[in-house]
């Protein structure tokens, strides 16, 4: 019985020193809650305040002055007099046209000719001009099966025609006569023509798109000029025709043999 005592009594002497040693912490925590809430109300405040005081904006800078533009000041009449004085202007262009030409006692002439040959300026001084330049040549004209391509040619009457057995030539019968190219004209169809080619690529061989003729093509002998398929042409200009058959299986050999046919698009 006195030992149940003894511990019973122990518990509440145990109990009122526990909470002796309690008191003091809590007693010190409640100094710092206090500082804790009195700086939040600082900050609080200062923020509170500069809301209400917003920052003045800043202000821009000045640009500096700009300096005066090159040219802008006048000069005086001395230093204007020795400016050199300005250029000549240009002479206007001369227009095609009979009184600009001093054809003397040959305009009368001319412009009986003009009007016999119902023709322009133009096509007068290009009729004389092509007479004679191709003398000894005729304008031969041709084109296309559709006729969607058309050209002239100034040549002989008297055609000299290449026959050739290469492999493309050989296929499609490609029989032609070389000019230089200064003496062909495309007169129409050159958005209907189409060009194959192959191996050097060299030769152009150019047809129509619609009906698939060659009437010209751009041979590989001659890449300066055309060659003009006879078939092709519109009769009435061709005199006489003489076909010269040509190795073009062997190609190389055969150029080196032959003595003219590479001068053939030349002037």
């Amino acid at each position: 019985m006195r030992r149940a005592r003894s511990s019973a009594a122990k518990k509440p002497r145990e109990q009122k020193r526990s909470g002796a040693s309690s008191a003091p912490g809590t007693a010190a925590s409640a100094p710092r809650d206090s500082r804790a809430r009195r700086s939040a109300s600082k900050s609080g405040g200062g923020s509170r305040a500069a809301s209400r005081h917003p920052s003045a904006k800043k202000r821009p800078k000045p640009s500096p002055p700009r300096a005066p533009e090159a040219g802008s000041k006048e000069l005086p009449p001395a230093e204007l007099a020795l400016l050199p004085p300005p250029p000549p202007p240009t002479p206007a262009t001369p227009t095609s046209s009979v009184s600009m030409l001093d054809l003397g006692e040959q305009k009368e002439r001319w412009e009986t000719f003009q009007k016999r040959q119902r023709l322009s300026f133009e096509g007068a001084a290009k009729l004389l001009l092509d007479t004679f330049e191709y003398q000894g040549l005729v304008k031969h004209t041709g084109g296309c099966h559709c006729g969607a391509v058309r050209f002239e040619v100034w040549a002989s009457a008297d055609l000299h025609i290449f026959d050739c057995n290469c492999s493309i030539c050989k296929k499609k019968q490609n029989k032609h006569f070389i000019v230089p190219a200064s003496r062909f004209k495309l007169l129409k169809g050159a958005e209907s023509i189409t060009t194959y080619t192959f191996n050097t690529n060299k030769a152009q061989h150019t047809f129509c798109k619609r009906c698939g003729v060659q009437s010209f093509y751009t041979p590989r002998s001659n890449p300066g000029g055309f060659g003009i398929a006879p078939h092709c042409l519109d009769e009435g200009t061709v005199r006489s025709v003489v076909i010269e058959e040509f190795n073009g299986s062997d190609w190389e050999k055969a150029m080196k043999e032959h003595k003219t046919i590479k001068n053939m698009s030349k002037e």
